[in-house]
């Protein structure tokens, strides 16, 4: 699978004018300086679209900031790459977030072949694309989990991960297994790709802590009745609130 080229319908970007106007920026409440023809770079994005409808006096006559209402957090990475296409060293996925709002399409298409995005929206995106409801059932261990703890320390969910056809012929008996641990179970797959069922774990685990939640994922242990079969579909989710 190949990412989009996005150099067919992007308008050339425009060489930098060393004697363009200076301009200042409000972004969100943090404040920038840099040239007309830098924010003009790439006639198609948001930033030359609203410099085309201002009237920009000379340099050292400006007497007022240009607001942006938006978190400018990240606005840096994205004006240091319109002077120099450098991309940032961290904080890839809020950099792209902030190009695609922007429309500067050489930014998105250097961010998303990167090994950092690459690997995200190519390979793990489209592994979650194939589970089930998998956003839906990551709302419910959250709201599950906040309901649960009140006056704890933690709040523990089990989830059940089928990872394939067959495993979901067993489910019924599984769940029967659990007795009355099965009032809490949130269930993910079957599915249809070659990962396993530790990679969706990760993907569990990494999509809840970039929600701010603290959370640990081990392996649930029931008790073995005589003649019970054991099951090694249930894991133990583990929110820790302070």
């Amino acid at each position: 699978m190949s990412l989009p080229d996005y150099k067919s319908s992007e308008k050339q970007s425009l060489p930098a004018d060393p004697h363009s106007p200076v301009v200042q920026l409000n972004v969100g409440g943090q404040l920038f300086s840099t040239s007309l023809s830098t924010l003009r770079k790439h006639p198609d994005s948001k930033l030359a679209e609203l410099l085309s409808r201002r009237t920009i006096k000379p340099r050292g006559d400006m007497q007022h900031h240009i607001f942006i209402d938006r978190d400018g957090s990240h606005f840096g990475a994205v004006l240091e790459f319109l002077r120099s296409e450098r991309l940032p060293a961290g904080n890839m996925q809020e950099v792209h977030r902030e190009a695609v709002y922007y429309n500067i399409q050489p930014l998105i298409k250097r961010l998303e072949e990167s090994p950092q995005l690459f690997g995200e929206l190519v390979g793990r995106q489209q592994f979650l694309s194939r589970v089930p409801h998998y956003k839906e059932n990551i709302e419910v261990l959250i709201r599950i989990a906040r309901a649960e703890a009140v006056a704890a320390r933690h709040s523990t969910i089990l989830i059940c991960v089928l990872r394939t056809e067959e495993d979901l012929g067993f489910y019924d008996n599984a769940i029967g297994s659990l007795e009355a641990d099965k009032e809490s179970v949130v269930t993910f797959g079957p599915w249809k790709a070659a990962l396993s069922a530790e990679d969706l774990l990760d993907c569990v685990k990494m999509d809840i802590e970039r929600q701010g939640y603290r959370v640990s994922v081990r392996p649930h242990v029931a008790e073995k009745s005589f003649l019970s079969r054991s099951y090694n579909y249930f894991h133990k989710l583990t929110f820790t609130w302070w």
